[in-house]
């Protein structure tokens, strides 16, 4: 439970906080908290069982990644809405068929951030709107080599990873 904040940086996307919490047996102690909005991936797979992966320049983590159509929720919104907007704009794809693939929380010892993630099939062609500054690449892959990639480190975003093997079990009727 948390008993006092001081808050120390509020950005566009993050507030870092030292937040002052009560463990469940009693003792006290000041923890970091990046707080964030939350997110929504997708998982995009067309009729061919190709999967819509983005190649990703990530200055954070020292370069490109693959990853998954995502973005972060606006105030007051559904993740699914979170998704459909994200994978128009990243992607440039809209899908009839939505499943969700559940939940993440991405660092739960400093963040906030819960990503949603979802199963998205019988797509379709829209306009891409990529935000100025993001620099992507779209590309198709086999399902089947993408889940290859996730296991051998190839694909190390971890909204990426989890997505894909949830959609293996979901698909597998799992």
């Amino acid at each position: 439970m948390t008993q006092h904040i001081t808050p120390i940086y509020q950005g566009t996307i993050i507030d870092l906080n030292i937040e002052e919490v009560r463990l469940p047996d009693g003792r006290m102690f000041d923890l970091e908290i990046v707080r964030h909005p939350g997110g929504a991936a997708t998982v995009a797979l067309d009729d061919k069982a190709q999967v819509c992966l983005l190649r990703q320049y990530r200055h954070a983590a020292g370069g490109w990644l693959w990853e998954l159509p995502a973005g972060k929720l606006d105030p007051d919104e559904a993740p699914r809405i979170t998704a459909e907007r994200e994978l128009q704009e990243e992607a440039g794809l809209a899908a009839k068929q939505w499943n969700t693939l559940n939940s993440m929380i991405s660092s739960p010892g400093v963040f906030t951030e819960v990503i949603h993630l979802f199963l998205a099939r019988e797509l379709s062609s829209v306009n891409a709107q990529t935000e100025d500054q993001e620099c992507i690449e779209v590309h198709w892959l086999p399902f089947s080599e993408a889940l290859s990639w996730a296991g051998k480190e190839k694909i190390v975003d971890a909204k990426t990873v989890i997505g894909l093997y949830r959609a293996q079990t979901f698909l597998q009727g799992g």
